[in-house]
């Protein structure tokens, strides 16, 4: 019988060599294919090293000169390192402008607790610029405490400062301000949009400097905008970021981050390439191998979670498959980001929203279904992490903190009210204009428009017909004081009545939040963009109210003549009650299941839009915001006053 050709005399010297030296050969790639082979199906086994980084915290290294950075064992493993010494990055999101400034230090330390050495955060441009040349670093917004109170604890920092960050944020961190021009281009390199960014890095980044490691800060890592990869619009723009930065002083690694399908596009030479990613499978990084071969593997957002939207459902991940994946990660040495360890609140106007053939909001709340809830608490995703993260430390992870105690407090029933168009003469001045003006355009704020809230155009009218206007994103359509139809996206006509006498017809705009992703970005003005117009015929001669719902338009509100609320009011109008929170107040959610759309305001703060499609259902108020005993509550109603006003220790989500 012929011998099988694997055993032809002419071939076998060949593959016994080959055999031989195919364990060494192979060795070098086997880390590789078998990570690929096991995140793909979906195996967990037990993490062999125990790390020992305990003399690599911000306290303990003193001695700096390294920093982040990069190295290879020469057998196909390259990892980080940080002051020479083996470094892997347990990182996890915290959000510092989404998370009362009093719960910092709990949040940090809880992060700290389950094992993680490594705090990430974006930096809002939106929030930190609110007008033009008008910087706020102050109270919430004081990145560099937030920072420094990291390092206190033990944690190194990677920050994220944009410009861009979407983030699930109104226009993605952008400042609204920016459409004011319509020949800018964002994210570009564009002369308007680069002077701008220029001037906010001006003050941003020198307050960074002294933040960075090799100054003796936490900071070892500074991301170069953010998934600009899926926008790719201006092959100049990432290059002029990177030199940017580096021309300002920032010293520490360089990094992007994109999703695994635009690592290519989104590339800077020079800058680590990170990616993000909601689960693993075989091909997850091999866009990433192939701009760096010799670079370690970092996941910067491993999504544990997902935002939810307006009249969608609520998102969960199993807390299993989040342990599987993290398991996987730190089996064959891959740094990674948990987002959202703590996703925290979207206060005030600061959601975003989302544009697929339709305009969604993103929810008041960030709960993000993280590792840490809205509020704190602990999940079942913290303590097998924990557990896993205790498993390979060599040292004994901090104890972990109490819990934030949480309190139901006594039913309230708003016993006041005020119509919207009682409270006209308490905003700042009306704007007149013979054309409506969108949002942004608006000539207030010292030049910078209106961000966000509301707007009311009003014009007196004696004829009725087909009233035509764009609108964005949702317009109440009244005469006089009695709502007739809604405009939005869908919508931009409806019928007015013959009318016998002339009458006001105002139209009530809401921002419900600017697009925070993709090109739509560019399209994001609000209020009323272009003419308005009854029968073709153009409408001329606006009054133009701002409801930017400040503080300060509720300080002069308390001076107005309020009414005892009727039974029942069908439009919008202002709500006044008093939340009785005894001589020790606590976290609580509160509930508005028989209210219909609108916002709540304690004791001047915006907590945020309820709205009945939900999926949310209950609003978080922070116990440090309220004061001892009795506390303001106001609600902006825009359809039906409701009832009552509960409270409950336990979100509805």
């Amino acid at each position: 019988m012929k011998s099988p050709p694997f055993l032809s005399p002419c071939l076998s010297w060949k593959r016994v060599v080959g055999v031989f030296f195919l364990p060494f050969v192979l060795s070098a790639f086997a880390p590789r294919f078998k990570q690929e082979e096991n995140l793909m199906r979906g195996r967990a086994h037990p993490p062999q090293p125990r790390f020992n980084w305990s003399h690599l915290t911000p306290l303990e290294l003193k001695n700096r000169s390294v920093g982040l950075g990069t190295a290879s064992t020469g057998r196909g493993k390259p990892h980080f390192t940080l002051e020479g010494h083996k470094f892997l990055i347990f990182g996890g999101s915290i959000h510092y402008f989404r998370v009362p400034r009093e719960y910092w230090r709990d949040r940090l330390l809880k992060l700290k607790a389950c094992g993680f050495n490594t705090v990430t955060t974006y930096v809002p441009w939106n929030l930190h610029e609110p007008e033009r040349g008008k910087f706020d670093f102050s109270g919430n917004l004081d990145l560099e405490a937030f920072v420094l109170m990291a390092a206190e604890i033990g944690l190194w920092v990677i920050l994220r400062p944009g410009p861009y960050i979407c983030s699930e944020m109104d226009l993605g961190g952008l400042p609204s301000w920016l459409l004011r021009d319509p020949r800018l281009l964002l994210r570009t390199t564009n002369k308007g949009f680069t002077e701008a960014v220029e001037k906010y890095f001006d003050h941003l980044i020198p307050r960074v400097i002294p933040l960075q490691y090799r100054q003796g800060g936490p900071v070892i890592a500074v991301q170069v905008e953010n998934e600009y990869g899926s926008f790719n619009k201006d092959k100049t723009y990432m290059p002029y970021l990177h030199k940017a930065l580096l021309g300002r002083g920032i010293v520490e690694l360089l990094l992007t981050s994109d999703g695994e399908k635009n690592v290519l596009s989104g590339h800077t030479k020079g800058v680590l390439a990170a990616i993000n990613l909601q689960k693993v499978h075989t091909n997850t990084f091999s866009q990433l191998r192939e701009v760096q071969r010799d670079k370690p593997l970092l996941v910067m957002e491993y999504w544990v979670g997902w935002f939810d939207r307006w009249g969608d459902k609520h998102h969960v991940k199993d807390a299993k498959e989040v342990e599987r994946a993290v398991s996987e990660f730190i089996k064959y040495e891959i740094s990674f980001n948990v987002y959202m360890f703590h996703g925290g609140t979207n206060f005030g106007f600061m959601n975003g929203a989302t544009y697929f053939g339709k305009h969604t909001g993103i929810v008041t709340s960030y709960d993000y279904d993280a590792v840490l809830t809205e509020a704190g608490d602990y999940t079942e995703k913290y303590f097998k992490l924990q557990k896993l993260f205790e498993s390979v430390s060599a040292t004994p992870l901090p104890q972990v903190p109490k819990l934030t105690p949480k309190a139901v407090y006594p039913p309230m029933r708003p016993s006041l009210y005020l119509p919207l168009w009682d409270a006209l003469s308490y905003l700042n001045e009306p704007v007149r204009s013979h054309q409506p003006v969108n949002m942004e355009n608006l000539p207030i704020n010292n030049g910078s428009g209106q961000s966000y809230g509301l707007v009311l155009y009003e014009k007196s009218i004696c004829s009725g017909g087909r009233l035509c206007a764009h609108a964005h994103d949702m317009a109440q359509v009244f005469l006089d004081e009695t709502m007739i139809g809604i405009l939005n996206e869908n919508n931009k006509d409806l019928h007015i009545p013959e009318l016998r006498d002339c009458r006001y017809l105002r139209i009530l705009v809401e921002n419900q939040g600017r697009v925070n992703f993709s090109w739509q970005i560019q399209n994001e003005q609000k209020g009323i963009t272009g003419s308005v117009s009854i029968n073709n015929s153009s409408l001329e001669g606006f009054t133009i109210y701002s409801l930017e719902m400040k503080m300060s338009f509720f300080e002069r509100l308390r001076s107005a003549t309020w009414k005892p609320v009727p039974e029942s009011h069908r439009g919008p109008a202002f709500y006044r009650g008093t939340l009785k929170a005894g001589p020790s107040p606590k976290d609580t959610f509160l509930s508005l299941l028989n209210w219909n759309y609108g916002f709540v305001f304690i004791n001047g703060r915006n907590l945020g839009r309820y709205w009945n499609i939900g999926p949310q259902k209950t609003l978080y108020l922070p116990g440090v915001w309220l004061h001892p005993e009795d506390n303001e509550v106001i609600l902006f109603e825009k359809m039906l006053s409701g009832s009552d006003i509960k409270s409950t220790d336990k979100p509805m989500l």
